[in-house]
């Protein structure tokens, strides 16, 4: 997992806090990232974070960074058994939207936001080993806590938009993760096994301010709770550049 400055560099980005801290730690060591590629799966996926993957567009704008959008339709995870087969199967819209890049110019990796995800890591490893890429994971291998420690200290705004886990109620859909959010989830860890950043599915977030974004991100939501899980749907969003103006995703 290599980080060589020369070229210009893909961030695989949902706008979720794990790619949003790997951006921001690409930027901070001096990478080019000249892209931002956000897959949208059309239904649950092995692979991608899938809620509310549309507020990366208007992320992008806040970074100020070209942003590259793919629709991965029919990847269903719940149609298919073999877990590796369809974790294969899903990383074709991403390997396609990659080519296309790396055809139209010198791309030198790739960044991630894996933190403990064999699964995922393994899989963007070799697709980086095919294409010649180097892959920049900053957070993977990480203490789960010392990371989401430092995400609140660096000033990200993360809000929760799904949660699937014992523990975890209706009055986590939109709260922030701060030091108190992050106390309970480290509570919930030694009660229920919870991951404190959901590496296991299960909590889904948004990044909508941060250091390395011009403005915030201003959302009306409304929330979803069928009394185990529930996620957020954003009814409304814009961006809100720091001068004051302000954009629709």
């Amino acid at each position: 997992m290599t980080a060589d400055a020369d070229g210009s560099w893909v961030a695989l980005f949902s706008g979720g806090k794990d790619s949003s801290w790997a951006l921001y730690r690409a930027l901070e060591t001096g990478l080019s990232v000249s892209h931002l590629l956000t897959v949208h799966p059309s239904a649950d996926s092995y692979m991608y974070h899938v809620p509310e993957t549309g507020l990366a567009r208007l992320a992008a704008d806040a970074v100020g960074i070209d942003h590259v959008e793919v629709t991965a339709d029919d990847l269903d995870a719940t149609e298919v058994t073999d877990a590796g087969a369809q974790g294969d199967r899903e990383l074709a819209p991403l390997e396609r939207a990659l080519r296309g890049l790396v055809a139209d110019r010198e791309v030198a990796g790739v960044t991630a936001g894996a933190v403990e995800s064999e699964y995922q890591t393994s899989r963007i490893e070799a697709l980086c080993d095919r294409l010649g890429l180097d892959l920049f994971a900053p957070l993977y291998g990480e203490d789960p806590e010392r990371l989401g420690r430092a995400i609140v200290d660096a000033g990200f705004e993360v809000r929760v938009v799904a949660v699937a886990a014992a523990g975890l109620d209706e009055s986590w859909l939109w709260r922030r993760l701060d030091d108190a959010a992050l106390d309970d989830l480290l509570a919930l860890r030694d009660q229920y096994g919870v991951h404190p950043l959901g590496e296991g599915g299960e909590f889904e977030t948004v990044v909508v301010a941060g250091p390395h974004m011009d403005g915030r991100i201003d959302v009306d939501h409304e929330t979803e709770w069928d009394g185990r899980r529930g996620r957020v749907h954003v009814t409304d969003a814009r961006l809100v550049y720091s001068d004051g103006a302000s954009t629709r995703e």
